[in-house]
């Protein structure tokens, strides 16, 4: 009963015994590969970071190479029922006969060692390039992110072409013979192309690098245009991923940021010029007022007291006069929060010597009439 053919995979008769055999085998691999993962992370954890380096590749090797020696057992235990079948029998099957193409397990085996091969050749070489960049003194992360990025494209191409050369399928006579479907699918896709083609810009040309960052304009609410500070992730070839400072995880396309304006603070100078609005009471005693703000945006430890904090009169307001305090600090990830550090210090400050900050007065007159 249980030896009853079910159906056949290539020349091999499937059983029940079979399906069996193949649910235990996989079962076991999926076991060693979390067995291989724990061991993942505990060797994240080391301090060295070139042994770390090594053992974290080769540990992905082996992770990854469960699964191809499941196949191969799996395969194997077809013999059960299937004696005179070996396993070059199985490799040699036919999955697709024509005149112009064919294709067996073989193949299909070869493809899927080239692109085995081809991870493993990453993964190598990312080992090669973090040894030598973290051996020099200017070592850059996002250089050797650039490099690896584009190493792995050239592999992975590479990799393609030759699974074609395998499959003997003429690129020449495929893209002539598809010319016309490629102009149509170009013109829908030519968005998905113009960030692909953003994605190696920001690669090659280094205006915007994993690490930096950035502030990406944006339509608010209101239709206003608001300011995103974000910091740059990961450049992918279509799209990038970016974090905002409430932690969340933005993916935008490439064009959004070959194209428009971006403000990148991890460019030029270090330092930059920011402004704190604030009103005060008609009356109040400028000299006083000047001397607080000064004193306020000195006392925060990130605002460089080497470059000159400047109170401005920029208007006669409604309710008040308007004043606007400048000052040079980094620029830093956590700016809002230095502003906000600052604020709470002018509140006190005008506490303490009786600056009143306005707000709109309405005057209602009832007529009685």
């Amino acid at each position: 009963m249980f030896s009853a053919t079910l159906f056949k995979i290539g020349p091999f008769n499937i059983c029940f015994w079979n399906l069996i055999f193949l649910a235990i085998i996989f079962l076991i691999a999926a076991i060693l590969r979390r067995v291989v993962h724990k061991l993942l992370k505990k060797y994240a954890k080391s301090a060295n970071i070139n042994i770390q380096g090594r053992r974290l590749t080769w540990l992905k090797l082996i992770s990854q190479s469960v699964y191809l020696l499941a196949i191969y057992v799996g395969v194997l235990s077809f013999k059960f029922n299937n004696k005179d079948i070996t396993f070059g029998d199985f490799l040699d099957f036919k999955l697709i006969d024509l005149k112009s193409f064919q294709l067996d397990f073989y193949d299909i085996l070869v493809i899927v060692s080239v692109f085995y091969g081809a991870r493993i050749l990453v993964n190598l070489v990312r080992l090669y390039l973090g040894r030598k960049f973290r051996n020099s003194e200017s070592h850059d992360l996002a250089t050797e992110y650039v490099y690896m990025q584009v190493t792995r494209y050239v592999i992975y191409v590479f990799s393609i072409l030759l699974c074609f050369q395998i499959l003997n399928i003429d690129l020449t006579l495929l893209l002539t013979g598809s010319a016309a479907l490629l102009v149509g699918v170009g013109l829908g896709l030519q968005d998905v192309f113009k960030d692909m083609f953003g994605g190696i810009v920001l690669l090659f040309e280094g205006n915007i690098r994993i690490g930096d960052i950035v502030e990406i304009s944006s339509i608010g609410n209101n239709g206003d245009k608001e300011g995103i500070i974000a910091k740059i992730v990961k450049i992918n070839v279509r799209t990038t991923e970016i974090q905002t400072r409430d932690g969340n995880m933005l993916i935008i396309p490439n064009t959004k940021l070959t194209q428009e304006q971006i403000a990148n603070w991890s460019h030029g100078s270090e330092l930059s010029r920011f402004k704190i609005d604030i009103s005060v009471d008609y009356g109040s005693d400028m000299e006083l007022v000047q001397r607080l703000l000064k004193q306020a945006a000195l006392a925060h430890p990130k605002v460089k007291s080497t470059h000159p904090v400047s109170v401005i009169l920029n208007n006669f307001g409604d309710s008040g006069l308007e004043i606007q305090l400048v000052f040079w600090a980094d620029q830093s990830w956590d700016i809002s929060i230095y502003k906000s550090e600052i604020r709470f210090e002018i509140d006190r400050l005008f506490r303490e010597h009786k600056i009143m900050i306005p707000y709109p007065k309405r005057s209602v007159i009832i007529d009685k009439n």
